[in-house]
This record gives structure tokens, C-alpha cells and sequence, in this order.
């Protein structure tokens, strides 16, 4: 359930929206129907990323002629560097998670080489690609976005869940132009009365705590945040430098430039989400996000009307059909070449 921000009169705290019912319903629906499938069950086309670990292929599953986006990953890699635990972990966080600005997660499968997530084919494409194109984004079209990920990390932070892999690279736009969260494979649910440790993350959207190694939470995040509404502002990170020890000292100094275009409620939520003290860093105070959403740069902001998908979005993808691929690189088919695993080793991925 959500709190919105209201006009100066009415009470903040008034104003609830909760997820679409239909959204879980029809989510739900589809879950169920692809329980038990394999491989073989779905009709393979275009490749639409690759990655260290595997690649990602549009997919229609036979039965149902539904379109999705299948996550595959070499067992063999995810041992070798004993990426287990974290692939794990992003499987049951997607799998506990429905919610509209966060990709969705409907099963997975396994072969001998390889798992597989089935993910929600987010038609847009890469935010990353349309940010660049761009080159920077007027004040209202980085609100709208910012918005989106304000409300996915509200709902990933409820549920004790720190998400720490914010970039423009991982987020998606929709058919309808809004923003949608995805991979997972650093996020962590964690006990907030305990910092976790691990150094994972993007350099330049990497909070002053975690390249101190001081313990940190969900207040990580926020941080991301500011340096997300920043690049969205200017074109490049706050801290950039291509040397990465001249970068973490820009990220510890605190140091922020602003162009003159930027304005001064931009500038300031930023400032205070950029804020290395986590007893003053926006998001982390006694109202925890509800700070975010009354800050003046989201006034006017109806964010009930975005739970809804009632506002036009600044980008508007034209997808011919479901499973127009135009918003992605295009990829040429290579020979799997992924090395076979032993016995022993596939009763690892057993709970997969």
C-alpha cells in the first residue's frame, strides 16, 4: 500500500493506492500457466542481450502464444565464479515480487547447461539507449522516471529488500513509456537492523559507505537515486572519471557540479540524496521516502495518477507488435559453447 503526495491542504498520509488488483490477477494467471514447462515449450527468436554470464532471447510460449523475455545462464560460468548464491538470490526475490514498475518475474527452468528466468519482455527497450540518444532530459521528463524508481524501491524496501544496481542500463521502458526495474542479481534481502558488506555495484553509482566498507542498507539506494536524477539532468554521472581511484575520491569528496540549467529544486534533491552523513540523507529520515515524494522537485507530481498509468509518458515506444524487437541491438546467433557440469555439481541447482 502507498502514500501519495496531495495538494498543501490535504493530508499526505490520506492518500493510499494499492497495486492494480487486475495486474495481480492476470500476473498471477499467467504464472500458473507456465508452471512445469520447458525448454521445448517455448519458440525461440531474437537474441536481445548478452552478457558475461549468458544472454537474453525473446521467447513465445507455444501453448499460450504469449510473448517473454528468457533469461539464460551457463551453469558452468555461475560455478566457476561462484555466482550461485547471487543467481539464487535473484530468482526468489523476482519470484515474491508484482508490482508494475519492477520487471516481472513468471518461472524458471533448467537444462544440464543451463537455468533459465522467465521474465516479462519489456517492449521499449533500454532506458539506457534512449537517455543517450537524448543526451540529457528536461526537468519534467527526469521527474517522470525518477517517480518510477522512487516507487519500485518504496515497494522493494517494504519488504526489506535492497536493490543496489541502479544505472540507466537496468532499467527498461514499457509499451506505454514507463520505466520498469530489472536485474536483480545484486539485490538482497536483509534484516534493517543489520548493514550487509558485500562491494557490488556500478563505480560511479557506488554510495560513500560501500567503497568504505562501512556496513550498509537500503539507504545505498537513494544514493543511486540522486546520481540517476543527475545523469538524467546533465548527461553524464556527478562523480565521473575514467580513472576508478580518481572516482571514488570525487564520490568521498561529495563535490557536485551543476550546469545552470539544472534548477535549484533539482539541485537540491539531488544535494540531499548525494549526502554522505546517513543521518541526513533523504529517504533515510523519520518519514523514510515519504521525504522524497513532498520534496518541492515532485511538487504538483500526482502520484496517484502514475500508480495508475494515467499520465503520458515523455517516451512513448511505437511497437509495431508484440514482439517487435526495434527498440534492441541486433545480435548475431553463436554456437553455445557452454562446458557441461557434473552430476554432483547439478545437485546445486536442485531448488532452481
Amino acid at each position: 500500500m502507498f502514500k501519495f503526495l496531495a495538494r498543501a491542504d490535504e493530508q499526505v498520509d490520506d492518500l493510499t493506492v494499492p497495486v492494480d488488483e487486475q495486474y495481480i490477477k492476470l500476473t498471477s494467471e499467467k504464472i500458473e500457466a507456465l508452471k512445469g514447462s520447458k525448454l521445448a515449450d517455448y519458440e525461440l527468436k531474437d537474441i536481445l542481450g548478452t552478457g558475461s554470464f549468458g544472454k537474453v532471447r525473446l521467447v513465445r510460449h507455444k501453448k499460450t502464444s504469449s510473448i517473454f523475455a528468457l533469461k539464460q545462464l551457463a551453469k558452468s560460468l555461475i560455478l566457476r565464479t561462484k555466482q550461485l548464491e547471487h543467481i539464487m538470490a535473484e530468482k526468489n526475490i523476482l519470484a515474491q515480487l508484482q508490482f508494475p514498475f519492477i520487471v516481472q518475474f513468471f518461472g524458471s527452468l533448467q537444462d544440464e547447461k543451463h537455468v533459465y528466468l522467465v521474465l516479462e519482455y519489456v517492449i521499449g527497450g533500454e532506458f539506457f539507449t534512449h537517455l543517450r540518444s537524448a543526451n540529457r532530459f528536461p526537468n519534467d521528463t527526469g521527474r517522470f522516471y525518477a517517480a518510477g524508481v522512487v516507487l519500485a524501491f518504496e515497494h522493494l524496501h517494504d519488504q526489506d529488500i535492497i536493490y543496489r544496481d541502479l544505472k540507466p542500463e537496468n532499467l527498461l521502458l514499457d509499451n506505454v513509456g514507463y520505466v520498469k526495474v530489472t536485474d536483480f542479481g545484486f539485490a538482497k534481502r536483509v534484516d534493517p537492523t543489520i548493514k550487509t558488506w558485500t562491494l557490488c555495484g556500478t563505480p560511479e553509482y557506488l554510495a560513500p559507505e560501500i567503497i568504505l566498507n562501512k556496513g550498509h542498507g537500503k539507504a545505498v539506494d537513494w544514493w543511486a537515486l540522486g546520481v540517476l536524477i543527475y545523469e538524467m539532468l546533465v548527461g553524464y554521472p556527478p562523480f565521473y572519471s575514467e580513472d576508478r581511484m580518481a572516482l571514488y575520491q570525487n564520490i568521498l569528496s561529495g563535490k557536485v557540479d551543476y550546469p545552470r540549467h539544472v534548477s535549484r529544486q533539482a539541485r537540491d534533491i539531488i544535494s540531499k540524496l548525494l549526502t554522505a552523513d546517513l543521518t541526513r540523507r533523504l529517504g533515510t529520515l523519520r518519514h523514510g521516502s515519504k521525504d522524497i515524494r513532498r520534496h518541492p522537485w515532485f511538487r504538483g507530481f500526482d502520484w496517484n495518477a502514475l500508480m495508475c498509468k494515467k499520465l503520458t509518458a515523455p517516451i512513448v515506444p511505437h511497437a509495431q507488435s508484440e514482439d517487435d524487437t526495434s527498440y534492441f541491438d541486433e545480435y548475431p546467433e553463436e554456437e553455445d559453447d557452454a562446458a557441461p557440469i557434473h552430476a554432483s555439481e547439478q545437485e546445486l541447482f536442485r531448488d532452481f
